[in-house]
């Protein structure tokens, strides 16, 4: 009789645990994937600005090693502070280029 109770309790908690780890990790996988598909746009348009502007464009080496900063922040791949930090710099770049 004791086993039955221990097993429901262990399946209790266990889907207790589950219900709330669940709905967290996909969160945190969509924040992922939602800021790193907007460092990838942002460096996206960087590039093309970059090009549009041709060289010479005042400030041009500070943001092409803004650019390529951030194109190396995303190639590793980090958490979403990481995408935020790529995204910041790739449009701080692509001001640059506009300017």
């Amino acid at each position: 009789m004791w086993l039955i109770w221990g097993i429901g309790a262990v399946v209790l908690v266990g889907s207790g645990y589950a219900a709330v780890a669940v709905p967290r990790l996909r969160e945190r996988a969509l924040q992922r994937r939602v800021a790193w598909s907007t460092a990838h746009a942002a460096i996206t348009a960087a590039s093309i600005s970059r090009d549009a502007a041709g060289a010479g464009a005042p400030r041009d080496a500070e943001a092409t090693g803004l650019l390529r900063r951030a194109e190396t922040i995303a190639a590793a791949r980090g958490g979403p502070d990481a995408a935020r930090e790529a995204t910041d710099l790739a449009e701080t770049a692509d001001r640059m280029w506009r300017e």
